[in-house]
């Protein structure tokens, strides 16, 4: 059995404990959207998506893909997929 990383973990637990990067994952797990989206769907301002998903891209959670001009994301660890797929139950 390999070591766990309880630092890690809870960092982890601690990103995904605010509700708008909650509300991110499960948009970017429905729709793998682009910013522009993301901005109308939440009613946010593109820089406090920014910080969020800066926080979710440093610990791995999300990727950024570029499309042209437009940053696009997707969860890039299938764990996550399946927690948050468990608490939206």
């Amino acid at each position: 059995m390999g070591s766990i990383d309880y630092d890690r973990n809870a960092q982890i637990f601690k990103a995904l404990s605010h509700p708008t990067r909650i509300h991110l994952l499960e948009l970017i797990l429905e729709k793998r959207p682009c910013v522009k989206v993301m901005e109308e769907t939440l009613g946010l301002a593109q820089s406090n998506i920014s910080q969020h998903l800066s926080l979710l891209r440093n610990l791995g959670i999300v990727h950024a893909e570029r499309d042209g001009n437009q940053v696009c994301y997707r969860v890039s660890n299938d764990r996550i997929t399946k927690l948050i797929d468990l608490i939206s139950d």
